[in-house]
């Protein structure tokens, strides 16, 4: 064990975290999330939600601050009549951890991101449209 790294980051995770650079970018997919099929690293968060997963790794990564929102979620599918309330926990979150603009993409555009991103986290959280990418910025020291 670390001193503090939450505990939730596993040692995977953690590794993962550390390797990505400025830019990098990594998802935290709900349990819909084809994450095996975006043939990217896959990182098994099983039993874990994405809102603990997303504060933990931004307890110990920092966002961009070179792009204009370091924070994209999957949009609703237009004719969905569902409304992602998990959404509010997202940006109390980002906001308490590492302020920064969230925006919104449509589902495929996102698929895409997906399958250039650093890594991927499966998580096993229910809530649809519960699908986080980060893109890493600089630590200053």
């Amino acid at each position: 064990m670390l001193k503090g790294i939450p505990s939730i980051i596993s040692p995977e995770l953690l590794k993962i975290l550390d390797e990505m650079g400025h830019g990098d970018e990594i998802v935290i997919g709900d349990g819909n999330f084809p994450t095996e099929s975006m043939g990217q690293r896959t990182v098994r968060a099983d039993g874990h939600g994405v809102p603990e997963l997303l504060d933990a790794i931004l307890q110990v990564m920092p966002l961009d601050t070179y792009v204009e929102s370091p924070v994209v979620l999957m949009e609703v599918v237009p004719g969905d009549p569902v409304v992602p309330t998990i959404w509010d926990e997202f940006e109390e979150i980002v906001e308490k951890r590492e302020p920064a603009k969230i925006s919104h993409i449509e589902r495929f555009a996102f698929y895409e991101r997906a399958k250039k991103a650093y890594a991927i986290v499966a998580t096993g959280e229910m809530a649809i449209y519960a699908n986080v990418l980060l893109k890493k910025g600089v630590v200053k020291g």
